[in-house]
């Protein structure tokens, strides 16, 4: 009809050529600022990223680059640090001895490792922190001194089981000299004294290695489930 004629554009209309060219311009102007841009950012990831490359997705060259630092991370290994060994004795042991008096039943002694689940206790004078170490009795001492020679815990007093004037530390001693008396006299306690000969701890092989399980946790925590297991033992009848 001539109503809908009337309501479609004339392409001759010089007026709709002049802004379907203004259109266009704008198209392609856009365009080239949208180019612009794109080069202007790879040109600036070239100038910081290294191996980047024109038309190259800058996210893989970041990964490569990723990957090759977690590579050398990984392959590098991780060297014992020999600084732990001048730390103070004090940083193996936060537990407070178990102190007896040197005529105290042993009886008594034996109950309190017991209940403490320690296997040494310290001898002093009176059974306090404040007098001279004079002696260590531990669970060697009750199988060899009391047990295999029949004595009666509760006649015996420790002053005849423990082991007299033992091996000790000062309190400013380092973790290496723990180590080397543990390794050369056999030790599997270390008392450790103040400057007055008074006991201030007692160091064991357990706190050795708590204290090296804290410095190398993911080297000993982290292990496979089946780390040491014989994959050669027969599991007939398991």
């Amino acid at each position: 009809s001539s109503a809908e004629t009337d309501l479609q554009p004339n392409p001759a209309d010089p007026v709709l050529r002049a802004l379907g060219r203004s259109r266009e311009g704008g198209a392609r102007a856009g365009g080239a600022r949208r180019e612009g841009t794109q080069t202007l950012r790879t040109g600036d990831e070239e100038g910081n990223l290294s191996g980047l490359t024109r038309g190259t997705d800058p996210s893989i060259s970041m990964r490569s680059d990723e990957a090759y630092f977690d590579d050398d991370r990984i392959r590098r290994p991780r060297a014992f640090d020999t600084n732990l060994l001048q730390e103070p004795v004090t940083v193996l042991s936060t537990r407070s001895p178990l102190i007896f008096a040197e005529l105290a039943p042993t009886s008594e002694a034996m109950r309190a490792m017991q209940s403490e689940h320690s296997g040494v206790v310290l001898i002093t004078k009176d059974g306090s922190a404040g007098s001279p170490l004079l002696g260590i009795f531990t669970e060697r001492d009750i199988l060899l001194r009391v047990i295999n020679r029949g004595r009666n815990p509760a006649e015996t007093p420790l002053k005849e089981v423990m082991s007299a004037d033992p091996e000790h530390l000062q309190a400013d001693a380092r973790v290496a000299w723990v180590l080397n008396m543990m390794s050369v006299g056999g030790f599997r306690h270390v008392p450790v004294v103040n400057v007055r000969g008074c006991p201030v701890a007692v160091i064991s092989v357990r706190d050795v290695v708590e204290f090296l399980v804290e410095a190398f946790p993911n080297e000993i925590l982290n292990l496979p489930p089946d780390f040491g297991v014989r994959k050669d033992i027969p599991r007939d009848g398991g």
